[in-house]
């Protein structure tokens, strides 16, 4: 299957399942969600793994063990790339981003050592700044109020330091191109513009080796 987009019914799909989140919406309209959701995601990742690395779905339903929220369905649809990146698609429109949301422990301690010294701080700074005029922008899954223990308050790249995770972020809201090919070409250039943020996060921060965390 060639990927062409996700049509105004995977739209509809998602904006049913806003207003009812329930087994028997799921069931009745399961169809819509495997031709019109799951398989232009499933024909997307598979034109991109060559250069992104192996890519994996992540399953319709939420855990809710832990959570208040008890609505048993996402109300999108997202995936990773084993290389780096991430792919959303809801009744909101088209959402790119690849780095990590959330640094575990030891990976906080690296990746603030590395942003506290000049010349790899430094260099961060020029990734962020060259990904934001690409369009994209440095978010995470939270950041400190002040600056971390340890660190001055008014050191140079603070508000870096205060940051607990680091990925780009791009989304797009619903436009004629999401139903056609071109979507392809807007997940490309963001997770192309991310390469090298994930490169940095890489070499100096690297994978956990205490507790497992979310690559994206």
């Amino acid at each position: 299957m060639t990927f062409s987009g996700w049509t105004d019914a995977a739209l509809d799909f998602y904006e049913g399942l806003e207003v009812d989140n329930s087994r028997a919406y799921w069931q009745s309209h399961k169809q819509v969600y495997d031709e019109a959701v799951r398989e232009p995601m499933e024909a997307l990742l598979a034109e991109l793994c060559d250069e992104f690395g192996d890519a994996k779905m992540f399953r319709p339903h939420r855990d809710v063990r832990f959570s208040a929220d008890k609505t048993p369905y996402k109300t999108h649809a997202g995936a990773t790339f084993a290389n780096h990146g991430y792919v959303q698609v809801s009744a909101s429109g088209l959402a790119v981003a690849s780095g990590t949301y959330v640094f575990a422990t030891d990976q906080l301690a690296r990746y603030r050592r590395a942003v506290a010294l000049d010349p790899t701080g430094e260099a961060l700074v020029k990734i962020v700044d060259d990904v934001g005029r690409a369009g994209l922008r440095i978010t995470a899954a939270s950041t400190l109020k002040t600056a971390p223990r340890g660190y001055p308050k008014d050191h140079p790249r603070v508000e870096l330091l205060r940051m607990k995770g680091l990925v780009t972020w791009q989304d797009w809201p619903v436009e004629p191109w999401l139903a056609t090919a071109a979507a392809k070409d807007k997940v490309v250039t963001a997770l192309r513009a991310s390469v090298p943020l994930v490169q940095w996060l890489s070499f100096h921060v690297g994978a956990s080796e205490l507790e497992r965390s979310f690559r994206g």
